[in-house]
Parts: structure tokens; C-alpha cells; sequence
């Protein structure tokens, strides 16, 4: 694109695409092939040797996948992305592209409950350590880097305790230690907030939720400022030869996007986690009325988590929009546009008094998904988070009368009486 600094809207339309050259087609094609002729032997070799910009098989690369890797990155103001098969795959790739066994990580407690597995069970496996602190005090997270620890972790806004981390505090941190600071930005997108701008180094997302949209479509991304010093010495496998990639130096070559081309050709070729080509070119229509559903998407949230706090089934209401919130503030400095549209709340009355409220709702959705164009129930202690114990799901935040609340895009008041009616019935049981 031209040399300007556009807006995030018209990047949310145009970002990372042409029309295509071949037959002027303004909506990106999907690319539905698994691998790409070569112009002769040198050019094939010249691609696997990393020398020559090209596609050689979907597993590593695709161009509709290209265009949701540059879009999104433009979107974050980053320097260059990779789009894997999900969410989970996104941090995945990430992590292991800069840890190996040995290595340490401390993240956030208040986590989505698969992160938290991801990390506690399954690295911990592999040889890497995971230490969960109290985001809420950023001098948590600096007291728990030792010199084994290789970055820092956490999610813009908490899932599903909607806590808000001081971004430009816990960013100092990681640089004071010469470590990158990586953030899922899965609940506030780019259009609500960009990591980056506060000091991150890595953003994963999750682009099944409000990047997709409509839950059509699982996906993921992970994103580099280009800003990171891998030379630092802390990073050996950034910069010595890689054993299993023809002895190339990663930071060497390929500088300000080494992290990346890393993760491409190292982790997803080696791993596997491909994003089919048809997701991209659902996630690019989701990218394309991003900030108008944001928009109403938060106007809705606010307006549901001011019902809720009044309500007399209502115990607490967890949403860093409203002004009773602790994170109001940090809500205000990270997310001007709006606190997105997760919330969590208590039902006065316990566990039976939510599944009385999950089983009574009319229109709303009981599954274990958000950022979806409708609106969202789910009971985290019984679902996204059962695999922790009683005592882990209340370190991470997690109550056993909570209820997490996607807020969609229907009509506010129809939302309204949903959740009210469903309430009542909690009520009187």
C-alpha cells in the first residue's frame, strides 16, 4: 500500500491485498492446493534453502493464508505474522519457537483453563517451566523471572475474570530483563487495543472469536513487533546455526521478521498446525466489519453489564467497563474504544442457581465459544476451566457461581429480557 499511515478501518478492509493481478478479482482467492509447481530444480532448491521468496507447500505457506499474516499484522502494527489452526496452536507455535527444555515462562494466572493446561501440564513435559503470579501487582511478575525465564505471558483481559494487566509495567519489566513480553489479545482485538503500542513483543490471537466473527471457523495467528534485540544473548537458537534447517541464522538473515520466518519454518513446518486457506478467506470477511461490530459489540456489553449490576439475582459483575470496576482505569488507558464484550457475573444461589439460569435462557447460546456475532452463556467451572481443581479454578478467578456472558450484536433489549426471564427462574429456584 501507498506510503501512508492509514486508519485501522480501511486497514481492516484492504491490508495485505491487491486486486488479483491475473483476472482483477477484488476479493482475495482462496488458494485450495496443497502444493506449488517449482520453475526448475534451482528454484525449488533456492526455495528450501530459504534464499528464494516463494510457496512450497501449504503446511508452511499459502497465499490466502499470506494476506490474513499481513492484514494482521498491519492491524497490530506489526512486523510480520504466521496463521496457524487455532488459538491454542498460536501460543504454541509462539512459545516454542523461543523456549526449549530448560527454559522458564511466567504468565498471568488469570488464564483461559487450556492456556493454563498448555502451560502446567503439557510444557512442563517438555522440560519448560511455568510460573503463574497476581497480575493484578506487576512486581509479581518481575520477583518470579529467574535467569532460566524467557518471557513473560498474559491476555490483555482476562479469561474469564476480565482482570486488566498494567501493559506499559509489565512490558518495562520484560525489557529490563531482557525478555519479550507476549500477549494474547484474543478479547480486545486491534481495533480495542494494540499491544504493541504499550510495549509487547508477541501477540497471539485466537481468530476463531471476534476476528472470525460469526463461529464459522477455528484459527489462529501470532504476530512480531520486529522490534525484539534476539542478539541479546539470551536467545542462542535465534542466532546460532539451525540444526534443522540447513544451518541458516534466523536473526541474521532474516532480521526484523528472524522470529517469525523461525515459527514458519522450524515450529509449523515441523509440528503441523495449518490453517486451511478457506478459514483465511472467512477470517478476511470477519476482518472487514471488524470495527463496526466492535463498535456495537461494546455498546451492547456496557449496557447488559449495567443491567446486571443492578439486578437482585446478581451477586458481582465482573467488566472493566463499568465505572465500580477495579480495571476502570487501566480499562480507560488500554481501551478507549471500549472494554470488548465478555463479561462475567454471580448468581446469588450457587451452582444450582446457574444451571437453573443456563437451562432457562431462550435465544441465547449455551456453548463454550465467544466473540461470536450472538450472544454467549457458558459456566466456566463446570466447562472451559473443569479441568482445574476447586482450588486452582478460584486461583485463576474462576467462582463456582460465575457465568461467563459473550454479548452479541441482537437487539439490546431482546438481550435484555433474555437474560432477565433466565434470571428469574434462577431466582426462584
Amino acid at each position: 500500500m501507498a506510503d501512508r499511515e492509514y486508519g485501522i478501518e480501511t486497514l481492516c478492509l484492504h491490508a495485505g491485498q491487491l486486486p488479483d493481478p491475473a483476472t482483477g478479482a477484488r476479493v482475495p482467492p482462496i488458494y485450495q492446493t496443497a502444493a506449488y509447481v517449482f520453475d526448475s530444480a534451482d528454484h525449488a532448491a533456492s526455495l528450501f534453502n530459504l534464499q528464494t521468496f516463494g510457496n512450497i507447500y501449504t503446511r508452511i505457506m499459502n497465499p490466502t493464508n499470506a494476506v490474513f499474516e499481513q492484514r494482521m499484522a498491519a492491524l497490530e502494527g506489526g512486523r510480520a505474522g504466521v496463521a496457524v489452526s487455532s488459538g491454542m496452536a498460536a501460543q504454541l507455535v509462539a512459545l516454542l519457537t523461543i523456549l526449549q527444555a530448560g527454559d522458564e515462562i511466567v504468565s498471568a494466572k488469570t488464564l483461559y483453563g487450556g492456556t493454563h493446561t498448555q502451560f502446567a501440564f503439557n510444557f512442563r513435559k517438555l522440560g519448560i517451566n511455568a510460573t503463574f503470579v497476581d497480575s493484578d501487582n506487576p512486581d509479581n511478575f518481575a520477583a518470579a523471572i529467574t535467569p532460566n525465564t524467557k518471557c513473560l505471558y498474559a491476555e490483555s483481559i482476562g479469561n474469564p475474570a476480565n482482570n486488566v494487566i498494567d501493559f506499559e509495567a509489565v512490558a518495562q519489566i520484560a525489557e529490563d530483563n531482557g525478555i519479550p513480553f507476549v500477549v494474547d489479545n484474543t478479547f480486545a482485538t486491534p481495533y480495542l487495543c494494540r499491544p504493541f503500542d504499550f510495549g509487547a513483543d508477541i501477540v497471539v490471537h485466537s481468530a476463531t472469536k471476534f476476528i472470525c466473527g460469526h463461529g464459522t471457523s477455528i484459527g489462529g495467528v501470532l504476530v512480531e513487533s520486529g522490534k525484539f534485540p534476539w542478539d541479546n544473548g539470551k536467545f542462542p537458537t535465534m542466532m546460532e546455526p539451525s540444526e534443522g534447517y540447513h544451518g541458516i541464522r534466523f536473526y541474521e538473515t532474516f532480521g526484523d521478521f528472524g522470529y517469525t520466518m523461525k515459527a514458519r519454518c522450524e515450529i509449523l513446518r515441523t509440528f503441523g498446525p495449518t490453517l486451511s486457506p478457506f478459514n483465511s478467506f472467512l477470517f478476511l470477511q470477519g476482518l472487514e466489519t471488524l470495527h463496526v461490530r466492535m463498535d456495537r459489540h461494546v455498546e451492547n456489553a456496557l449496557a447488559v453489564a449495567t443491567f446486571l449490576e443492578e439486578h437482585p439475582a446478581v451477586e458481582w459483575v465482573s467488566y472493566p467497563g463499568l465505572e465500580s470496576s477495579r480495571y476502570f482505569s487501566l480499562a480507560q488507558k488500554y481501551f478507549p474504544r471500549g472494554a470488548s464484550a465478555i463479561m462475567s457475573f454471580g448468581i446469588r444461589g450457587g451452582l444450582e442457581a446457574c444451571v437453573k439460569f443456563i437451562e432457562s435462557v431462550n435465544f441465547l447460546s449455551h456453548l463454550a465459544n465467544l466473540g461470536d456475532a450472538k450472544t454467549l452463556v457458558v459456566h466456566p467451572a463446570s466447562t472451559t476451566h473443569r479441568q482445574l481443581d476447586e482450588a486452582a479454578q478460584v486461583e485463576a478467578g474462576v467462582m463456582p457461581n460465575m457465568i461467563r456472558l459473550s454479548v452479541g450484536l441482537e437487539t439490546i433489549d431482546d438481550i435484555l429480557w433474555d437474560l432477565d426471564q433466565a434470571l428469574a427462574a434462577a431466582r426462584s429456584s
